[in-house]
């Protein structure tokens, strides 16, 4: 039996991390579960995508959490037969029913009242094994404590990477750890600055009503910026037509795209200039002569070559960033926001850019419930560290959580993000104090928010601690003493991977992908230069023009994806030009499947190469 399981994890494209001890205990959850080798598999691979596992290993360390789903499958099964069979399975539910004497009439018998303060101090696990007062998806529901898989996790924080402790990527323990959880308590800071840059649309406003032409404009428009930008460097000739036959060699700018609707291939690339110098028209474009290339649809790049036939361009060159950085005016001082009157004086104090942060993108609960069990755990951890900044992006009330899609939920959706997420990141700085503040990012996920990109900010409506928490649009930049802070919930990592093909020179050095693919934000001076934009996200061109630009370099870039976790030091040079380092941050996700997931703790010490930054496991 064990070299049928073997086979059928193989044939499925698993590999097994320990097969002697795994394979022994596949036999056993067969003959205990009375399943087919194949069945077993089957029922693995539902648990590897319900935990949203990143590589298709059977690994040791989630046996018990499969174990955990076979017995779920089972009981499931059982009250399925039951239930045809008009026969009722008594609950945990039902039997503290019983024991409570509660018939579903509501008691209004004054009770004992409940301490809050108790509450906020106590330990993590105990505060998120509680029911809440207002029943959640499951109906209703006793304060008891549960026991849910996210508690049965083995170790409550691992550090996963670190720089500048670990070198290529190799994993570190927490040693600061101990069985106790005590984590290391770092001397209180004072509160920082905060600057918001208001580029993004307005709460209120109206979209889903842009037009053709204001997508024809957006394209324009960036594919004229960055011909300006060439020309200003002095570096290229002025651009020409491409379409236009010609046997002496010439520079055009244009846009990336694809001839057909399927994927980019190096036979589809297309290159689509502008009005001015083309009229609109595009010309096909042959990569065979270059070395090392990297294009996605909706790129604008400079390319170098002759078109001796009119028909196809033959390229010699292409530079896919822009040589230089111009301020835009949307960053001007007068259209800054700052968040409260002390940013003033901060600032004038502020004289080395120093800023701690932790980082965490949603959702913020596990999916097998609303108890939003991970981000009681991130706020525990937050108030021992006592970072500057805590940074939470959205998903927060995520739409794609089964029990949202299913419409099982009996709160409205603004009711649970002000409950479950306002209410606790109140008592967190009424906690810590005034030394720490908060930045809201919202996503296209978020069931109680606009369904459109660019997003406006959320409206938390705290006006006794609107200095402390603050919601910033979707994507935004910040300043928070005046270290520059871009962010963008938008997966756009994952979708440019999705579309992109890349050739690296054979004899040179191997470049890591995820430095790339953020790298392409900055060389495109834009948070969504893909273009068609991905099914999934609402791009209304009619908000676009001056959201999504990025004019400037920001110092720590925030871009949260479904793809692997990483903290990248992003360094560019183009024809002898070095671009201002950049920090990128893909934090991962706080809650995975029915488990937790990770964040980043970072402190930014004045400069790119001076970071401490870590990857930390819940």
């Amino acid at each position: 039996m064990e070299e049928e399981i073997k086979s059928e994890f193989k044939r499925s494209g698993f590999d097994i991390e320990d097969e002697e001890e795994i394979l022994s205990k596949c036999v056993t959850f067969c003959i205990n579960y009375s399943l087919t080798p194949s069945d077993l598999v089957s029922s693995w691979e539902a648990h590897y995508l319900n935990r949203q596992l990143n590589e298709p290993i059977v690994q040791t360390a989630e046996i018990d959490g499969f174990l955990l789903h076979l017995q779920n499958q089972k009981k499931e099964d059982v009250i399925k037969e039951k239930e045809e069979a008009g026969l009722h399975i008594y609950s945990i539910g039902d039997v503290e029913m019983i024991l409570n004497n509660d018939d579903g009439i509501e008691d209004n018998t004054p009770g004992t009242p409940i301490n809050h303060n108790q509450d906020l101090l106590s330990p993590a696990p105990d505060t998120s094994s509680l029911m809440y007062e207002n029943g959640l998806s499951s109906g209703k529901l006793s304060k008891s404590k549960q026991v849910t898989p996210f508690l049965k996790r083995t170790d409550r924080f691992e550090v996963k990477f670190s720089i500048p402790d670990v070198e290529n990527g190799k994993q570190v323990s927490n040693h600061e750890n101990d069985e106790d959880d005590v984590i290391r308590r770092v001397p209180c800071r004072e509160r920082c600055s905060l600057v918001i840059h208001g580029s993004g649309p307005k709460s209120g406003c109206r979209f889903m009503s842009d037009r053709t032409e204001d997508r024809l404009n957006a394209i324009e428009n960036r594919i004229r910026k960055h011909a300006r930008a060439f020309i200003a460097s002095g570096l290229y000739e002025e651009p020409t037509d491409p379409t236009t036959a010609s046997q002496r060699s010439i520079f055009a700018v244009g846009m990336i795209y694809c001839d057909g609707e399927g994927r980019l291939n190096e036979k589809s690339v297309m290159l689509q200039s502008s009005v001015e110098l083309s009229g609109g028209e595009s010309v096909r474009l042959d990569l065979q002569r270059l070395h090392r290339y990297s294009i996605f649809p909706g790129q604008v790049v400079g390319i170098g070559g002759h078109n001796p036939s009119g028909h196809c361009f033959v390229a010699s060159k292409l530079v896919d960033s822009i040589p230089t950085f111009v301020a835009d005016e949307n960053l001007n001082p007068a259209k800054k926001q700052a968040v409260d009157k002390e940013n003033q004086l901060t600032d004038l104090l502020c004289k080395q850019r120093e800023l701690s942060m932790i980082i965490a993108a949603g959702p913020f609960t596990t999916t097998d419930n609303l108890l939003f069990e991970p981000l009681i755990e991130l706020l525990e951890y937050a108030k021992r560290r006592e970072p500057n900044l805590l940074v939470l992006l959205g998903p927060f009330v995520d739409s794609e959580h089964p029990d949202v899609k299913k419409g099982t939920v009996d709160r409205s959706f603004d009711e649970i993000f002000h409950f479950e997420i306002l209410r606790k990141l109140e008592e967190y700085v009424e906690c810590v104090g005034s030394a720490t503040r908060v930045v809201l990012v919202p996503s296209i996920r978020d069931a109680n928010h606009d369904f459109v990109f660019p997003q406006p900010a959320l409206d938390i409506s705290l006006s006794d601690l609107k200095s402390q928490i603050a919601s910033l649009a979707n994507p935004g930049i910040f300043e928070a003493n005046e270290v520059k802070v871009g962010c963008c919930t938008v997966d756009i990592l994952k979708q440019i991977s999705g579309e992109e093909i890349s050739r690296t020179a054979a004899d040179g050095k191997p470049i890591d992908r995820m430095s790339r693919l953020a790298t392409h934000i900055l060389n495109q001076q834009s948070f969504y230069p893909l273009y068609p934009p991905a099914e999934s996200v609402p791009l209304d061109f009619s908000l676009a023009a001056e959201a999504l630009q990025l004019s400037l370099v920001p110092d720590i870039l925030i871009l949260p994806s479904d793809i692997k976790y990483f903290v990248k030091v992003l360094s560019n040079e183009n024809e002898g030009i070095s671009h201002t380092k950049c920090i990128a941050v893909n934090p991962g996700r706080l809650a995975k499947g029915e488990g937790g997931g990770t964040f980043v703790e970072l402190d930014y010490c004045g400069g790119s190469d001076q970071v401490k930054a870590s990857i930390v496991g819940i």
